[in-house]
């Protein structure tokens, strides 16, 4: 069996861990300066505070659930699986490697547009525009490589 595979990852500089690290260091260093104020008799700051660690809070939850975004790319003989993961949400196509055709991105901000038989896929979104054009050109020769394949653009 002939398989290529192609992982598309969001780029995430922090893990898990470190996450909850950059979030809490911040947040109780604000707590200490808001409860010094406090003590002073000046309420209002631990209020701000609060607002302040909940903004940081709800930012720091949306950039966790985007942080395993990614696409994977698999073409073997009898099938061309894209996976799709967003926020959590697992998305399966699968195309038929034979009448599949692949368009590299025109533009900068472009995708990979895959198509066949109707169902129109776009990929690439986690990666650089040279790396897009590489990966379709790559996409385009594996679809092609096999004498069984045909109709691959």
């Amino acid at each position: 069996m002939n398989r290529h595979e192609w992982q598309l990852r969001r780029n995430c500089s922090l893990s898990p861990c470190q996450l909850g690290i950059a979030f809490a260091l911040p947040c109780l260093a604000s707590l200490f300066i808001a409860a010094f104020f406090l003590w002073q008799g000046t309420w209002i700051v631990l209020a701000f505070t609060m607002l302040e660690i909940v903004a940081v809070a709800l930012a720091f939850c949306q950039y966790a659930r985007h942080a395993t975004d990614q696409e994977h790319i698999v073409v073997a003989d009898d099938c061309l699986l894209v996976e799709r993961i967003l926020a959590g949400q697992i998305k399966q196509f699968r195309l038929d490697p034979h009448w599949t055709r692949v368009s590299p991105p025109d533009q900068a901000q472009d995708l990979i547009h895959l198509e066949a038989k109707g169902i129109k896929i776009e990929v690439g979104r986690f990666v650089t525009k040279e790396c897009r054009r590489q990966i379709a050109l790559e996409l385009r020769q594996e679809l092609q490589r096999s004498p069984s394949l045909h109709g691959s653009a």
